[in-house]
């Protein structure tokens, strides 16, 4: 590289003012060059951001708890970013699928993964030859909320508590028909979980997503299936579903009445249901603070507060340590109930 220098120009033809002027005209071409040749553009480190519109991807299909977060959120993001956020659903593979474009996307703050991190932290465990990981391949921008779910049954099924649920599903041991969104999902292991836990066997029918498998619960042709509250709700309240319990650690408020799993009598079972937003490993760190900023103002809107609470959410913004320390204590619990319940695909 040849950079022009003071010594390259005769020193009769220029003031000492105007050779000290163009010595730091060099040197910042020099080290522009040195920083552009990095991957240190001032573009890249975030001037004019956002420029263009957002992709936000998810790893399930439209109508989910994920798919409505994702919605509901990034149009509320956009218009603090001044600039769309446009949802991409790439589901399959127990949320693999759609973590591993996020992963392939370019890192420069246009591309965002949100992710269903209990979900997320599952499929980690099942698909061990996946070519994406959450923690190698991403950084954690910030918590959004914890996405209840809740324990469905066709309304044919004869029980009207978790108590009565039990008590059939012993009596029918292996003859049970339940629907999840997904092998792998943490629709499937809470079925998973509580059919171990209560030393009781019913067959699985996999679905992709909460969409599919929604209207084959609704017609009777699987019996019961967990499956978030964000989706769940519209066919509760017209009384095509009924609820017995939520698998969170503590009741939710749409549903005050509604018991958890653990408080109508399986000791020790809980499914708190996290969903945070990462982007690409690498993506720069001022463009990854203006994320954060533009999401914490998003979360902190009364109106969508109120929108995601009636949808089944509760909001619990937190910071990327936040979220990269819930990250790595999921995977951890989720890999010992794995481990225990001896859950494989």
């Amino acid at each position: 590289m040849h950079v022009e220098t003071a010594s390259s120009v005769p020193s009769t033809e220029l003031p000492s003012d105007s050779r000290r002027q163009l010595l730091r005209g060099a040197a910042g071409v020099a080290l522009g060059s040195v920083l552009a040749g990095a991957g240190f553009s001032a573009s890249a480190q975030g001037a004019g951001f956002p420029d263009r519109p957002l992709r936000m991807f998810v790893a399930f299909p439209a109508g989910g708890a994920t798919d409505i977060l994702a919605r509901t959120v990034g149009q509320s993001m956009g218009t603090y970013l001044k600039q769309s956020v446009v949802v991409e659903n790439k589901p399959g593979a127990g949320g693999m699928i759609g973590m591993e474009a996020g992963a392939k996307s370019p890192p420069d703050g246009y591309n965002l993964f949100l992710c269903a991190l209990t979900n997320q932290a599952i499929a980690g465990h099942l698909y061990p030859k996946a070519t994406s990981d959450i923690t190698r391949d991403f950084e954690p921008i910030a918590l959004l909320a914890n996405g209840a779910h809740v324990l469905n049954v066709h309304p044919s099924v004869p029980a009207k508590n978790m108590g009565e649920f039990i008590a059939w599903l012993k009596a029918n041991d292996g003859k049970i028909n339940y629907a999840s969104q997904g092998n792998g999902t943490l629709s499937h292991l809470e079925a998973e979980l509580l059919l171990q836990t209560l030393g009781v066997k019913a067959v699985h029918v996999p679905y992709r997503g909460s969409s599919q498998a929604l209207p084959d619960l609704i017609a009777g042709s699987v019996s019961f299936m967990f499956d978030s509250v964000a989706a769940s709700q519209p066919f509760i309240k017209t009384g095509q579903l009924r609820a017995l319990a939520v698998t969170t650690s503590k009741r939710v408020p749409i549903y005050p009445d509604l018991p958890t799993v653990e408080e109508a009598g399986v000791k020790g079972y809980n499914a708190d249901n996290w969903f945070g937003v990462y982007a690409p490993k690498g993506t720069p760190v001022d463009i990854q603070k203006r994320l954060a900023d533009a999401l914490q103002k998003s979360m902190a809107e009364p109106v969508l507060a109120e929108n995601l609470l009636q949808k089944g959410f509760v909001i619990s913004f937190d910071n990327s340590q936040r979220l990269a320390a819930l990250t790595a204590s999921d995977r951890a619990k989720w890999g010992a109930v794995i481990k225990t319940a001896n859950v494989s695909l």
